[in-house]
């Protein structure tokens, strides 16, 4: 159950980190067509959105620093930063799509899940 943990846990980092690449430097390319945003709406919302892939690659490092932890650290640094995912795809499924729920918050939760069986 560990090893799955650990493998999850990776996972929701480097959905994280792809997070972080389409909203910082594919936001008027691919996420415009993956969010069906006209060339203006992508265009209004790019340094936001940019703002927000920094939050992500936020995510994704606190995630890899759980990773390089051991023991007890490793469960309790995971268990905040699955958490903190969660809880914001939670809010992106609500106010911006639904499908969020399934690539973010489905993966943290299942990563959060295995990892507090294999303690």
């Amino acid at each position: 159950m560990k090893t799955l943990a650990l493998g999850l846990i990776v996972l929701v980092a480097i959905l994280h980190l792809y997070f972080l690449v389409l909203e910082m430097f594919l936001w008027r390319t691919r996420a415009r067509r993956l969010f069906h945003l006209s060339a203006e709406q992508a265009e209004a919302t790019a340094q936001l959105a940019g703002n927000q892939g920094l939050y992500n690659g936020f995510l994704a490092a606190g995630l890899a620093w759980a990773l390089l932890s051991s023991g007890s650290e490793l469960a309790a640094r995971a268990s905040f930063f699955l958490v903190c995912v969660a809880i914001a795809g939670l809010y992106g499924a609500v106010t911006v799509q639904r499908r969020i729920l399934y690539a973010q918050t489905v993966p943290a939760a299942l990563a959060l899940g295995a990892l507090w069986l294999s303690r």
